[in-house]
């Protein structure tokens, strides 16, 4: 079998603090049952105060902790990173940026207007109006030069390109010139009716004309960017990169005049931060991975002792240790103790579901699936996982919007009547009169469940999971992997009957979610190629629904396209949504525009300290 490669961002997004997602803001990958009409959203995934940029201070530092510095700031490349495009909002053009509901909306630093041919006229042309006023960093303005590079490298037409392919590059048929220069005119071989999620970020034709300039590390200054922010700094040996104010910013003043984003590791913040070495932290995987102190008589060796370094004072977990529910509850009451630090909670648009396995075991049967599906108690596990840390326990019931995303809708009924007991038994599946773990054919029905290891969040979920499914008679043996292995050996292997992960809830679903859920197809060499369907269950019907979407101009008709393709994904019994993944993030008293940004990212030219 051929296992498909993923690129570091994505492993990152499943897997960050064992649940998978980023604070950044959007990243570069029916037959209706009766349920409510779509949300209306009035409760944003973010927690951020609002700015008033009249009460920001002019000037000064902000220390940013980020997990490492980014091997590459070209978000599609493979070597990229959550980090990777949170340094590339402050640096590189978005033309649309979602909004706190994961609506897009155009940016006008960028963009002077945007707007597609009619529906149903051919082919479709989309015509961008560039802000006469944008420049990149060298002083050139950006052109339709740089859209046709970038659609070249993205489009997956030439292979001598080494990075992801996001949707909508290949419908793209040509791009030109429009009246001037500031106009781009983007013409599309096929419908794409989601092209408002292209071209964010936009790089430099010089980063991507060519193979060998698309595929070097985009690292270090001299690289023209076109952000409030540009690089004075990238010092991956010493930890660090620094953004200074770009002096041919045409927007709003930034407020700050240096940002130092700083390779701090999670089990290092909470100190980092009692000791004001930073200003800005993300705390999920402080808190959720946790470990117990050492056994006072437990001293490191000398060599340890001597390159640790001196400011921290929280040991490093080893590789083979768990996270503890009670030192995960006491790094959560240490950060929420801190002095002259805010402690923002939100629930991230990063979408934690149990993905089954349906080409192993009991699994294949989709009766057994489906059965699976109505055991699982949605709200019992998010209560487990959420409330600890201050969240409300919220279950989601849809498997490609955020519970406060534009659209959402919760079709979960589509899965049928809460009676898996009458399903298993008509699968053949018999609980003993005793009551126990059902079994067929002297065999047990005991799954393994793949669970990130480390984490504490997915040890409650998979401990309310173990106890929910017991209830029905399915035992459950949770096996965790680290980060590492957990997609290559596990996932993409199929090596596994349940698995506990996270997928990133974008703006886009229709393009974005289908690779998730596409009918896996034969490869080369016959063997079932699963590509990004880990579930490894899809139907034609399925994919088709996603491609209408995909081309459905008409926003209320491509919405209940994919309300349709989200009910058949029920009935399938393909995976059980759960709760979106959790987000703390520690924020200095002082600094305001920062917190858990949720869809729509951070606004850098307007983070600074207050007055």
């Amino acid at each position: 079998m051929r296992v498909r490669q993923l690129t570091a961002a994505a492993a990152a997004l499943l897997l960050a603090a064992g649940l998978g997602g980023c604070s950044a803001g959007h990243t570069p990958g029916r037959t209706p049952a009766p349920a409510p009409p779509s949300a209306d959203p009035t409760t944003a995934t973010g927690d951020v105060r609002p700015v008033d940029r009249g009460t920001v201070r002019d000037g000064g530092t902000l220390r940013w902790a980020v997990d490492g510095v980014p091997a590459t700031l070209n978000v599609y490349q493979r070597a990229a990173t959550a980090d990777s495009a949170l340094l590339a909002h402050a640096l590189y053009p978005s033309l649309f940026r979602p909004d706190a509901h994961g609506r897009l909306e155009p940016d006008p630093d960028y963009l002077a207007g945007a707007e597609s041919t009619p529906p149903g006229q051919q082919p479709q042309v989309v015509t961008y109006r560039l802000n006469p006023r944008a420049v990149w960093s060298d002083g050139t303005p950006p052109t339709a030069a740089d859209f046709a590079a970038q659609r070249a490298a993205l489009s997956g037409l030439d292979p001598a390109y080494r990075g992801g392919h996001p949707a909508g590059y290949d419908a793209i048929d040509s791009i030109a010139q429009g009246a001037d220069p500031h106009e781009v005119r983007v013409t599309f071989r096929r419908p794409y009716a989601e092209w408002r999620s292209l071209f964010a970020p936009l790089y430099p034709a010089a980063e991507t004309a060519t193979p060998e300039a698309f595929n070097r590390a985009l690292t270090g200054g001299g690289h023209p960017g076109a952000g409030p922010y540009t690089v004075s700094r990238y010092d991956a040996d010493g930890g660090r990169v620094t953004l200074t104010r770009n002096p041919l910013w045409w927007g709003d003043r930034p407020m700050t005049d240096r940002i130092d984003f700083l390779a701090v590791p999670p089990e290092q913040r909470l100190d980092a931060l009692d000791q004001d070495r930073l200003d800005i932290a993300t705390l999920t995987a402080a808190v959720d991975r946790a470990v117990p102190p050492a056994p006072a008589s437990a001293s490191p060796s000398p060599s340890a002792s001597a390159s640790a370094p001196p400011s921290s004072s929280t040991p490093a977990p080893t590789p083979a240790a768990e996270a503890a529910p009670e030192a995960a509850a006491s790094a959560l009451r240490r950060a929420e103790s801190l002095p002259g630090v805010t402690l923002h909670r939100a629930a991230s648009p990063s979408l934690t579901q149990l993905t089954l396995n349906a080409a192993r075991g009991p699994l294949t049967d989709p009766a057994v699936r489906r059965a699976l599906t109505r055991a699982v108690d949605r709200r019992r596990i998010a209560d487990a996982a959420l409330t600890p840390l201050g969240l409300p326990g919220a279950p989601l019931g849809s498997h490609l919007f955020a519970g406060d995303q534009e659209g959402y809708r919760d079709n979960s009924a589509a899965a049928g009547p809460a009676d898996p007991a009458r399903l298993l038994d008509g699968a053949g599946w018999r609980r003993p009169a005793g009551g126990g773990t059902r079994t067929k054919d002297g065999k047990e029905l005991a799954l393994t469940l793949l669970v990130p290891a480390g984490s504490a969040t997915a040890r409650r979920t998979a401990d309310a999971l173990t106890a929910g499914l017991a209830e029905s008679g399915i035992a459950l043996k949770p096996v965790t992997a680290p980060a590492e292995t957990f997609v290559r050996d596990h996932l993409a292997t199929g090596d596994y009957d349940l698995a506990l992960f996270s997928w990133p809830a974008g703006p886009s679903p229709a393009g974005e979610q289908r690779p998730v859920y596409a009918k896996p197809r034969p490869d080369a060499d016959g063997a079932l190629d699963p590509g990004g369907n880990y579930g490894r269950s899809g139907t034609e019907e399925i994919d088709r629904l996603f491609d209408r979407a995909s081309a459905e101009p008409d926003p209320e008709a491509r919405l209940g396209l994919l309300q349709e393709a989200d009910v058949r994904i029920w009935q399938l019994g393909h995976s059980v949504p759960l709760y979106q993944r959790p987000e703390l993030v520690a924020v200095r008293e002082d600094v305001a525009g920062a917190g858990a940004f949720g869809f729509g990212g951070p606004r850098f030219q307007d983070i600074g300290r207050r007055r």
